[in-house]
Formats: structure tokens, sequence, C-alpha cells
């Protein structure tokens, strides 16, 4: 998604307000959805891609599957375009989990997303796009673990999401 699309301006129960473009949603800290879609395989492994050195949490894990989205543009719709743009695949099956706000300062941008959250099943091959440098699986005892004792390896909106609906 280029800095020039549109994404819809939400309130704080998701009623959509206005438009506007994806740079100025950022610049000016107005809330606007996100998809987030948490990669398990069936057996109940946890995906976690590590992000690329330019991307806000550079370095660090989070989930494989996440972006704006568009103006007018159903949730679900863009959960798969994400999961395509970003696993390799729209072939997934998915469950919505919640929905909650989460705001931060990153990389000069003030990041006020409705973080719009799913679980998502998928046991295909995961084929990254240029904003990760890798993958991991990690079993949920293994990622408690990981979470707790080394929390600098993974994303802060990660550990929000983790700590919101997963934990």
């Amino acid at each position: 998604m280029s800095q020039d699309e549109l994404v819809d301006i939400v309130d704080e129960v998701n009623n959509v307000q206005s438009q506007a473009s994806k740079f100025e949603a950022h610049e000016k800290g107005l809330l606007h959805r996100t998809v987030i879609g948490m990669v398990f395989t069936s057996d109940g492994r946890i995906c976690l891609v590590k992000q690329s050195d330019d991307k806000q949490d550079a370095g660090q894990y989070v989930c494989p599957i996440g972006g704006h989205v568009r103006s007018e543009e159903l949730e679900d719709e863009a959960l798969l375009r994400e999961a395509e743009e970003e696993i390799g695949s729209s072939d997934i099956k998915y469950k919505l989990v919640g929905r909650k706000i989460y705001n931060r300062e990153v990389i000069g941008r003030k990041e006020n997303h409705f973080f719009v959250v799913y679980k998502v099943i998928y046991d295909g091959e995961i084929i990254y796009n240029e904003e990760s440098v890798g993958f991991e699986y990690f079993s949920p005892d293994q990622l408690a673990y990981e979470i707790k004792t080394n929390p600098s390896k993974f994303g802060d909106a990660y550990k929000f999401v983790y700590n919101n609906f997963y934990h």
C-alpha cells in the first residue's frame, strides 16, 4: 500500500468518519484499521517473521500477516490480500479474534491503529516478501518462554497482540 492510498478514518467503535491518505493518517495520528493475522499450523505451532531493517520493529519477530485496510475495503478482503502479499498465499482458514486500538510513535510516524486481529490456520510454505528476512515456528510454550525471557526479540505491536488476544 503506497503512502497516498486512502484509508478509512474510524472512531473508537470502528465507525467510518472520513477518509485520508495513509501518510496523513500516520502524520496526524488518525485512527484507521489494520488487519493482523497470527499464523498457526494445524498442529498448533505459531509462525512469526523477522522484520527487515527498514521496517518498524526491525530485526524483531512479528505476525506474518499485517497491513492497512484500504478505504471501503472489507476487513476479510484486506486479510486475504495481505496474506497473498506477505506469506505468498491467500488459501488460508481464518477466524476473527477481536479488535483493539494500538497507538505508538515509531520511525517518525504516529501509528494509531484499530487492530482487527485474526487467527489464521496455514500449513503451506511461507514465501515471505521484502518486509521480512526470515521466519520461525514456535510452540505455544516456547513462545511464552521466549517472550518472558527475551522480550526484545519481539516487536512491540506483536507483544500487544499476544498479550491482548493470545495470552
